[in-house]
């Protein structure tokens, strides 16, 4: 099978990153395929639209309304006198009580046309009575405490459009605080407008210097939404949480899949292949760990850019946008980061548009967009797999890492993960060493064996000599004049004298 047709499934032009109303600016999965710009016309349009239909329908229940009660009224002053008979009572009776019901009804209708939203109500009602625990009313905390000395810092160098700012940061962020029944996109747009309206008192006042606009924009975000992180990020009103789930679900499911599949130009055995793979999981994971969508995607930026050298030192050339994707999409898998979908979301609503539709940030948020959509949708097709086999990975009744060569597994196992093929190999060094320490014990144990044979047959001989030749101890020798019995007559022995001279 040809390199061309293996990447068939995986292959994204990079026209399709683009907003499909060609703006030129880079489009969202989330936006269905539009850019923040033309979203919001788009949304806008349509809530325009939604308005005025509700406004429509409100006004026809209010004719219909009216018509029945003068109809019902004007029929009851032609009735005859026996009208106060007790037939009369429970039609006028019936009347009231359909009267009751549709104004209720009415009523009803209306407040959820004009309510915030429709689907926030029973949230609503949930929290009437309840006291917020501390721990969600608390605001203040360290992270949060320096991003308002940060911001006070900046505006003071800013003087007098500083003080204005902070003026119009705070009343934001205060007036958001009376707004946690809306929906999540309701929320965006909120904050989206803050954005835009801050946006074009600064481009009027700086004569259009965007460098300068960018520069405040960036530490109002950075302020606003270290405030706000606990209200928006995967606020109770989304499905976030459970999109997050579904995704965690989906990524274990596939742990199977291996580089081959993917195509992927990555070789871990590589010493700094294998470091740019665990430096660009570390920075996806990290990424949850930051509450500013600018933080956020500036770490995978750093994740892509880890990507790129690791495909760059494997295939010693520059890295191209198809080796991109794929290697994007097994990094992914890899990491399996947690709330990823929450994340994605929360940099959708609420980053700064700009960054969303141009730039290196726009384009690598865009690629892990489709990366994790192409995941949402991997099929046996797009890994070149048969349906049967596809279906049996993914019931975890085979493996493709499974093989019945030991050799042929660590083999596999090193382009996928470095980690496995090390447990791997250090498995395999302790078994070699248990076999060679087993041999040690046999070798002591023989040796053992052997010195005890060897005594006892030394043992053995010395006792055949013994018996052979048996040991005769003869009497000591006596002295001299052991013998002489007439001693006593012989001189006596001569002494020293002395001569002098």
């Amino acid at each position: 099978m040809s390199q061309r047709s293996e990447r068939r499934g995986i292959h994204v032009d990079q026209s399709e990153l683009l907003c499909k109303k060609g703006c030129g600016y880079y489009g969202n999965a989330a936006w269905q395929g539009l850019c923040s710009k033309c979203w919001r016309e788009e949304y806008q349009r349509a809530r325009q639209r939604q308005i005025q239909e509700d406004w429509a329908l409100a006004e026809k229940l209010q004719r219909e309304e009216e018509a029945a009660y003068v109809s019902s009224h004007s029929s009851s002053q032609t009735q005859p006198p026996q009208s106060h008979s007790q037939p009369s009572l429970a039609t006028f009776s019936k009347f009231e009580e359909k009267k009751t019901n549709e104004k209720t009804r009415k009523v009803t209708t209306v407040k959820k046309f004009f309510s915030p939203s429709s689907r926030t109500a029973p949230k609503k009602e949930s929290h009437e009575g309840k006291t917020p625990s501390p721990s969600i009313t608390r605001q203040s905390s360290i992270e949060t405490d320096r991003a308002s000395q940060d911001f006070l810092e900046f505006l003071k160098t800013l003087q007098k459009p500083g003080r204005e700012i902070q003026k119009q940061s705070r009343a934001f962020i205060e007036s958001m605080g009376n707004k946690k029944d809306l929906s999540a996109e309701e929320l965006s747009e909120c904050v989206q407008d803050f954005y835009q309206g801050m946006s074009d008192r600064l481009l009027n006042h700086y004569k259009g210097s965007s460098e300068k606009v960018d520069r405040v924009m960036d530490q109002v975000e950075k302020y606003i939404m270290t405030r706000l992180y606990k209200s928006v990020f995967c606020p109770e009103t989304s499905d976030d949480e459970k999109k997050d789930l579904a995704t965690q679900r989906r990524i274990r499911a596939l742990h199977w899949v291996t580089i081959q599949m993917l195509c992927v130009p990555v070789d871990e055995e590589i010493p700094e292949v294998s470091d740019s793979v665990v430096k660009a999981i570390t920075d996806v994971i990290e990424m949850d760990s930051k509450r500013v969508p600018r933080d956020k995607l500036a770490f995978i930026t750093s994740c892509s850019k880890h990507i790129f050298n690791a495909i760059r030192v494997t295939k010693n050339e520059p890295a191209s946008a198809d080796d991109f994707l794929p290697t994007l999409i097994y990094i992914v898998l890899k990491a399996n980061p947690p709330r990823l979908q929450s994340n994605i979301q929360y940099i959708t609503r609420f980053c700064n548009p700009s960054r969303l539709m141009t730039g290196e940030d726009g384009y690598y948020f865009t690629n892990l967009c489709c990366a994790v959509a192409f995941i949402e949708k991997l099929d046996a097709h797009s890994l070149n797999l048969s349906p049967e086999d596809f279906e049996r990975y993914m019931s975890g009744q085979a493996s493709p890492r499974r093989q019945d060569d030991p050799a042929a597994w660590l083999q596999s196992g090193s382009r996928v993960n470095p980690a496995l093929s090390q447990i791997h190999q250090n498995l395999s060094d302790l078994s070699n060493l248990e076999k060679r320490q087993q041999q040690v014990i046999e070798g002591a144990q023989s040796l053992q064996t052997e010195l005890a044979e060897w005594q006892d047959s030394v043992a053995r001989e010395v006792q055949e000599i013994l018996e052979r030749y048996p040991l005769e101890i003869k009497s000591r020798a006596s002295a001299i004049d052991a013998e002489n019995v007439e001693n006593d007559r012989l001189p006596p022995p001569l002494q020293p004298q002395v001569f002098a001279g």
